[in-house]
């Protein structure tokens, strides 16, 4: 967005430098000029980027608080060409802002818009740009709402579809999320050797905190599952119903999924709402069939594998 604001900007700007320019209109060629650039930046700004289009850009309050015209009125600012009226030559550049967020979409949620086809996606992402319309400089956030809109907005006569939909696109905006946010490539990382130095005593006593960027995450269907095997395979069907626990983190500059058990899930959550490791385990403990020899044993490798994944940042003991 910040790219079409700049163009805007310095297209503007370089047509009111040249009172001549066929762009703009007799009423503007004539006169002096009633309006500042910055108000008819802002004018064409809100104009092109309204989800309703031009005309409705025109009309809307934003745009007739900076230059009070009637859709009719447009050509009085624009000027038609040999083959495009004012609003015609004003649709160009909307088509292409509006272009530009479906395919920022599609990046931005690429199983949801194979798993629901292009022509349903890209009829959601319209809707969705109508009710929640970007109001940031930047692209990055634009996708943040769309899980919202679907539970919204989805139809419910097929509920198995909908709510897997919504599940899906809860984890890839995460995805996004945790890539674009802060990590911790540049701290060093709790390994297990750090883990191993704890003492037996110290241990039911001591605190882990996660890294930076991990989320815990809990769905109604298998879509991490789901997720990997689709992009492998686009003949893989929408799963029945069934819970599952995912950890998100990110290592490397990469994002990184962990499918969690009940009892994994149950454990970290514990551990990262403050609970001290004994208190954890006694929770996560209820979570899993296992005896306790056998559960203990899990506990090892789980551990193991957690501080591998470096998805903890820091041992708080008492």
């Amino acid at each position: 967005m910040s790219e079409l604001v700049a163009a805007t900007a310095a297209a503007v700007g370089w047509l009111c430098s040249r009172p001549y320019h066929p762009l703009l209109s007799q009423t503007c060629r004539m006169n002096p000029p009633q309006h500042d650039l910055e108000t008819i930046q802002r004018w064409m700004q809100s104009v092109i980027m309204c989800p309703g289009g031009v005309t409705a850009g025109a009309d809307s309050k934003q745009a007739r608080e900076l230059i009070d015209i009637s859709p009719a009125q447009i050509g009085e600012v624009v000027n038609p060409s040999s083959r495009l009226d004012a609003v015609g030559r004003l649709e160009v550049y909307a088509d292409a802002y509006f272009a530009r967020l479906l395919e920022c979409m599609r990046s931005e949620f690429p199983v949801l818009a194979m798993t629901m086809g292009e022509e349903l996606f890209d009829e959601l992402v319209v809707g969705y740009l109508n009710a929640y319309p970007s109001r940031t400089y930047t692209l990055g956030r634009l996708g943040a709402n769309f899980a919202r809109y679907l539970q919204e907005s989805c139809p419910r006569d097929d509920r198995v579809w909908a709510d897997f939909m919504i599940d899906l696109a809860r984890l890839e905006w995460t995805f996004n999320e945790i890539f674009d946010g802060p990590g911790s490539e540049n701290d060093s990382p709790l390994t297990p050797a750090d883990l191993a130095d704890v003492s037996p005593e110290q241990w039911p006593h001591a605190g882990l905190v996660a890294a930076v960027p991990l989320r815990l995450m809990q769905f109604a269907y298998p879509v991490s599952r789901y997720y990997g095997q689709r992009r492998r395979d686009d003949s893989v069907p929408i799963p029945q119903p069934c819970e599952s626990y995912v950890a998100i983190s990110r290592r490397d500059y990469t994002v990184r999924r962990h499918e969690l058990t009940h009892a994994q899930f149950e454990l970290l959550r514990s551990l990262f709402d403050g609970r001290t490791v004994a208190e954890a385990i006694a929770h996560s403990a209820e979570f899993d069939d296992a005896p306790w020899d056998q559960f203990a044993a899990k506990l090892q490798e789980w551990f193991r594998q957690w501080a591998a994944e470096q998805i903890f940042s820091r041992i708080v003991l008492p």
